[in-house]
């Protein structure tokens, strides 16, 4: 997914600090908070040798041939290094408002204001319901001008105090589904964020079956992703380097010791079995892996869809070269054809339902699924308290 985009002018940003307090909002998510305990060790996936440190002339860099297998995501956001890493989709989150409204000049601002600015919400009954419409119409503000900016899809985040509240999660999509509609941007370019508890997942369910797409995040387990999958959702998340972190300090939990027995990173492990699952089923969802660590990760996973990748990792894929001569040779690790031959348990392959989910979650993904809603929770108050300070803009 190309295109010729454009940056934009030095003005939107007045500082080189301000680009760097921006830098992790797009396509990220909160980050989990655990009291680490023991320290356990961690079997390491070894790494290719041999890359050259500098470009030469006629070779192949890692960036050309990681990206010949899957899509490689820059995670980063459209004012910060846009010319070298132009994004190709975007998330637009409470994350994201706090960042630009932290700012005094951003090129979002305005989508801000306006939506701070909106009659119809301030004419709402109730302060609860005026902030509230004024989040909904920021993200919207801010994720149609997003789909002017990157080729992809734009993912709005939904708001995670709905996790466990399915026709809640369905009328809060519709709701901001009409807000775009309201400004001509097409369902196809849109997909919306939804936690992968149970009740999300049965939300998507419902939400595709109307053609609607929508993006399960917080995805930590077989279950969630196999269920995610049945549901039909147009993009699961896996975040792998989560699961590494958690099985570094913790234990108990069977599918991660299953992968550590095998010598497996879990997060690695995961992502590899809900792509061969999809695949080996004809289920029509993208599986997205984020949360790499190091380049390693992005190389053990070269097939799937996306890859979500952090700056430094992509400057080193565009630094490093893979000589003619190279010995080793970058693998497709994940195939419709690998997929064919991969074998599950017929406990695998139930019709998920919301016993056999809940009986599935093991203690990791229950923890990290846990952390993820209460970091979105937190910013989206915090999102709701600067409105409410904010609130009416100078112009009203």
């Amino acid at each position: 997914m190309s295109t010729s985009l454009h940056p934009p002018p030095s003005s939107a940003l007045s500082s080189s600090l301000q680009k760097a307090r921006l830098r992790r909002f797009i396509i990220s998510s909160a980050k989990p908070n655990f009291n680490l305990n023991s320290h356990r060790s961690f079997p390491q996936i070894r790494a290719s040798t041999g890359f050259s440190s500098s470009l030469d002339a006629g070779s192949t860099t890692e960036w050309d041939s990681v990206s010949s297998y899957s899509e490689i995501v820059p995670d980063t956001v459209i004012f910060d290094d846009f010319e070298r890493f132009p994004p190709t989709a975007a998330t637009v989150s409470s994350s994201l408002l706090l960042g630009i409204c932290s700012l005094p000049d951003t090129k979002f601002k305005n989508a801000v204001d306006m939506a701070l600015s909106d009659t119809q919400c301030y004419g709402q009954q109730g302060s609860d319901n005026k902030v509230s419409c004024f989040f909904n119409k920021a993200l919207v503000n801010v994720g149609g001008d997003l789909t002017k900016l990157v080729p992809g899809r734009v993912s709005t985040e939904v708001d995670a105090r709905l996790a466990y509240d399915k026709h809640g999660i369905v009328s809060k999509v519709h709701d901001l589904l009409k807000l775009y509609n309201d400004i001509n941007i097409p369902p196809e370019r849109l997909l919306f964020k939804i936690p992968s508890t149970w009740q999300g997942i049965e939300a998507s369910s419902l939400l595709e079956a109307e053609g609607i797409q929508t993006h399960l995040t917080f995805v930590y387990s077989f279950c969630q992703a196999a269920a995610a999958a049945q549901a039909g959702a147009s993009v699961i998340q896996i975040f792998v380097g989560r699961l590494r972190d958690w099985a570094r300090h913790h234990s108990g939990d069977p599918e991660i010791e299953a992968a550590l027995k095998r010598g497996e990173d879990p997060g690695v492990a995961l992502v590899t079995k809900a792509y061969n699952y999809i695949h080996k089923h004809g289920y029509k969802s993208k599986l997205m892996a984020a949360a790499v660590r190091n380049k390693q990760d992005i190389f053990n996973l070269l097939g799937v869809d996306y890859i979500i990748t952090p700056l430094k990792l992509l400057q080193s894929l565009k630094e490093s070269v893979t000589p003619p001569d190279e010995k080793y040779s970058f693998l497709k690790r994940l195939s419709p054809q690998s997929a064919a031959t991969y074998s599950f348990s017929d406990e695998e392959l139930v019709k998920w339902d919301q016993y056999s989910f809940a009986s599935a979650m093991g203690p990791a993904s229950v923890q990290l699924l846990a952390a993820g809603l209460d970091g979105y929770v937190i910013q989206a108050k915090r999102v709701e308290e600067l409105f409410g300070k904010m609130w009416p803009p100078p112009n009203v």
